[in-house]
Formats: structure tokens, sequence, C-alpha cells
């Protein structure tokens, strides 16, 4: 059967591994560490300020740089009137967040699916370098991957044009009309995909409404049904 795409751009967190499950486990850890019960609404309410964080990112109204600054020390602060250091912090939660490698259901068997039907897959992440790198080298899900682009050592993020402007050019060969875009934002990997003209798939388990402008050109709730797609 003739292959509609030849290449295809991942996502990675809760696209093909559990972000949140990492997150709760490193999260369960620092919050240890400072002798801190971390109990299912102050998980919620560091989720939710953390997301409101991402987003703000992804539009750039603020930088990698002062998201990772302010983090921690504005969130302690509101909920535990606690003073804590970013610098000391971030590094020991980043450390624990690479642990977290547990795939989301369907994942592997996508991938070795798709790599033994002769695709070209990449991994194209705004996560954090060293911890997107470990979690897929832990997991073992580097290895079906041609190249990993990763928004922090690019200096251009989803769903900036430019990041995948990156991509295209370091891909040799690319045709944008063979290419797709997979993952489960809305906002970072289906508007970052027709920013830059590419046709896209949003992965959607839980069938959450799109209320954006962001239109995928498929919506897909399990990843088994990407191998019909592609």
């Amino acid at each position: 059967m003739k292959k509609k795409y030849d290449t295809l751009l991942f996502d990675v967190d809760d696209t093909l591994l559990d972000f949140g499950a990492a997150e709760t486990q490193a999260l369960r850890k620092l919050f240890n560490d400072l002798g801190i019960e971390l109990d299912a609404e102050i998980e919620a309410s560091y989720k939710s300020y953390n997301q409101s964080l991402w987003k703000k990112l992804e539009v750039g109204s603020i930088t990698r740089k002062q998201l990772l600054a302010t983090r921690f020390p504005t969130f302690f602060k509101k909920y535990f009137s606690l003073d804590v250091d970013a610098d000391v912090l971030t590094p020991k939660y980043m450390n624990y967040l690479s642990m977290g490698h547990e795939e989301v259901c369907g994942a592997r068997q996508l991938l070795t699916s798709l790599k033994d039907s002769g695709h070209k897959m990449y991994v194209v992440s705004n996560g954090n370098l060293d911890v997107q790198n470990q979690r897929l080298r832990d997991s073992g899900f580097g290895d079906y991957f041609e190249r990993i682009f990763i928004s922090e050592k690019m200096g251009v993020k989803k769903p900036d044009k430019e990041f995948f402007d990156v991509v295209e050019r370091s891909i040799e060969g690319f045709v944008p009309e063979k290419a797709v875009v997979i993952g489960d934002s809305l906002t970072s990997d289906i508007k970052g995909a027709n920013n830059a003209g590419l046709d896209s798939v949003w992965f959607n388990p839980n069938g959450s409404r799109n209320e954006t402008e962001n239109k995928p050109t498929y919506e897909v709730k399990n990843l088994n049904e990407i191998n019909k797609l592609v």
C-alpha cells in the first residue's frame, strides 16, 4: 500500500509518553524532599498553574528562563508561604521528571508498525532537552526516530513557524505535502502545523471539544487509528 505520508513529526508529552504520570511522580519526590505532603488538591493546583505558564511560553509572553525562575517560588509562596530557591528546586525536579517514562497506551505498537512500514519519524518537542532525551532513551523510544528536534536546543518553539522551518531545512528531501505533525496539543502541535502549512493529526484520547481556531487535518481518539491515516 502506498504511503500517504513518509515523514512523521511526533510530539512526545501525552502523545507517546505520559507526562501527567511523570509530573505526578516528580512532584511527590520534590514535596517529600521539602517535608510537605502532596495532596490531590495541591497537585491539581500546581498542574493548572504550570500549564498556564506553558501557555504563556507558547504565545511568547514569557521566556523559558522566566518560567523556570518563577514557577516554584511563586507557587510555594502562594500556597505555603514558603520561600524557595528555584536554582535549587528546578534541577532536582527536572532530575525526578526525567525518570518518568510511562508509555501512552498503544505508543510502542504504533511506532513499531510505522517503522516497519518504512516511515521516517522525527521528534518535535517543546520539552526540556535533558529530560526529553533521557525519557526517550530510557523508554527505548529514541531508537525509532531519525532525529530529535527539541525547542530548547533550537532556540525556537512550537507553534512558531520558525520551529518547523528549522525542521524542514534539517531533513534531507523534506516534502511538505508528504509530512504530517502528530500531537495532543491544539495550541502547540496543531497550531504549529497550520502555521507551517503542514497536515496534522490531533490525538484527542479524552474526546475534548476543540474550542480553538486551530483545525487539525485528522482527529483520533486512539493511537492505533493513525496507521490507516498515514
